[in-house]
């Protein structure tokens, strides 16, 4: 066993070696579902690699100013970024004075973990089901409230009503708790939100889900149809995490992370950790999370043009 133990420390060396995480880049405030998912990772890379990592908020213009500061670091693997749709897949397609391509500019490293679309209302709402939210949206009487123009909860509810053949008011607001305060107090009807983001209200009885936006039923909400089977076939919507690295960092630094953390998402207490925040488990390759994000960021462009969304 010990030859074993030595030979497996022997042959790891040299890609160990050369990961070298000492921060990772959080494009958001501290306290949301991004920051925390980012120090659990910091914290899975400090146990694995046997080297402190720490985790740093840099926020700003929707995560752009946290990109670029992992941008402007050495392609050295040192310098990671928690990314998320809005600095990856979304702003893209919204900002047109965007300072990077982001699968030119940089390279994922592992897809940590997703949650689903959530469609919820308040849980005295008339509205039982998804199809009578489908019946009523068709009369056009209804409205559906967002964090803001260009967020996860707007381009989810602009799916539906493209894939769904419907009408729904969009009222923006600033941020998911204003939304939602007005969702219970009945000044709107219907919200397309990330789980996490909604988890605490879902939790207490305020809002009730309808159903989800995955491609198949969840785990963490028993029993709630999909979009797509409660009636509007090839809805999917999921909000993603993961990690980046800037382009031009050695294969052996970004597998070793890589490696790290798949072996971290298969312990169980990181496994019940991440279904407390409303997030499943993912892993995988770097290449396999860099074809799901050129497919993310190919379907999240069609939908901006056909919805006609602009940041203005």
């Amino acid at each position: 066993m010990r030859r074993r133990q030595l030979l497996a420390a022997t042959l790891a060396g040299p890609a160990l070696a050369q990961a070298r995480p000492s921060r990772i880049i959080i494009p958001f405030a501290a306290g949301g579902s991004t920051d925390i998912l980012a120090r659990l990772c910091a914290q899975i890379l400090t146990e694995k690699l046997g080297q402190a990592v720490v985790a740093e908020n840099v926020t700003g213009a929707g995560g752009t100013i946290g990109a670029q500061r992992v941008l402007d670091a050495p392609a050295d693997g040192a310098t990671l970024m928690a990314g998320t749709p809005g600095p990856i897949t979304i702003n893209p397609h919204l900002q047109a004075r965007l300072p990077y391509q982001p699968l030119r500019d940089f390279a994922p490293v592992v897809f940590v973990g997703d949650s689903p679309a959530v469609v919820v209302v308040r849980r005295d709402s008339p509205i039982g089901s998804l199809g009578e939210l489908l019946a009523r949206a068709r009369g056009g009487q209804l409205s559906y409230a967002s964090a803001g123009i260009g967020s996860f909860a707007h381009l989810s509810g602009e799916l539906f009503k493209w894939r769904g053949g419907v009408e729904l008011a969009h009222i923006p607001y600033r941020g998911t708790a204003p939304a939602v305060t007005d969702i219970i107090g009945g000044r709107v009807d219907v919200m397309f939100e990330n789980f996490p983001s909604v988890q605490g209200w879902i939790s207490s009885g305020e809002l009730r889900v309808l159903a989800l936006g995955a491609t198949q039923r969840s785990s963490l909400l028993p029993g709630v149809p999909t979009v797509a089977e409660a009636g509007v076939p090839g809805y999917e919507s999921t909000s993603w995490f993961g990690l980046f690295a800037r382009a031009g960092t050695p294969e052996p630094a970004l597998a070793a992370i890589n490696t790290a953390i798949n072996e971290g998402l298969r312990q169980p207490a990181i496994i019940e950790r991440l279904a407390g925040l409303g997030v499943e488990p993912a892993g995988g390759t770097s290449a396999q999370f860099r074809a799901y994000l050129t497919r993310r960021l190919d379907e999240t462009g069609a939908l901006i043009r056909a919805a006609r969304i602009t940041s203005e």
